[in-house]
């Protein structure tokens, strides 16, 4: 989606129902830098304001998001390259959160063995030592859980038995064993438990 162009709609359409920034903001509920950022192409609006700001200018929302009135005639054509367009974006946010989700793993992984090594040989045995080796394995364990959720926040895990695909809670796919990406589900289509691999798309 073209966010500088949807800001400049915004911005026509808001000037041609003779209505401010804070006019307009007024009446959604949000801030008058709100309504400027999203005319200047840096933020859109959210899923609740949507159809609000949309019954104020009177038009649609794919409107809204095409950054233009459309006539009939190219409406569907519209709709298919917006899906399209959003698509996308979701696939490509969804690869920048699942490349952070493995460098936090390699990163904290790294920080691990790197502390326990330093605790074994720096460090005299003894009580010390134990609770420097505990402090480590805990500290490790911090960024593993915030990399699952990343993990369980994109895509899905596809069923081994039936394909379908999954989309677990955080406390279920905790709760799972694991190898890597693949973790051991109970299916809702199917009901059987097998080993269902990640899929992003």
């Amino acid at each position: 989606m073209d966010y500088k162009k949807i800001g400049n709609f915004i911005m026509n359409e808001r000037k041609a129902k003779k209505l401010t920034q804070s006019g307009l903001a007024q009446l959604l509920y949000v801030s008058e830098k709100t309504i400027s950022k999203w005319e200047n192409g840096k933020g859109l609006p959210d899923t609740n304001t949507l159809p609000k700001l949309c019954e104020i200018f009177n038009i649609s929302i794919n409107e809204l998001l095409n950054g233009e009135r459309l006539v009939e005639d190219n409406n569907n054509l519209k709709n298919e390259q917006l899906l399209i367009n959003m698509a996308n974006e979701i696939t490509q946010k969804n690869k920048i959160i699942w490349t952070s989700m493995w460098v936090i793993m390699i990163a904290s992984i790294t920080a691990l063995l790197a502390g326990v090594c330093i605790a074994a040989f720096l460090i005299p045995e003894g009580v010390w030592q134990i609770i420097t080796i505990i402090g480590f394995c805990v500290v490790f364990l911090i960024p593993c859980f915030y990399a699952l959720k990343l993990e369980v926040s994109v895509g899905a895990y596809k069923c081994k038995n039936c394909g379908f695909e999954i989309v677990p809670t955080y406390t279920q796919a905790l709760n799972a064993m694991h190898k890597g990406t693949t973790r051991y589900l109970k299916c809702p289509n199917c009901h059987k438990r097998t080993w269902c691999k990640k899929v992003l798309k």
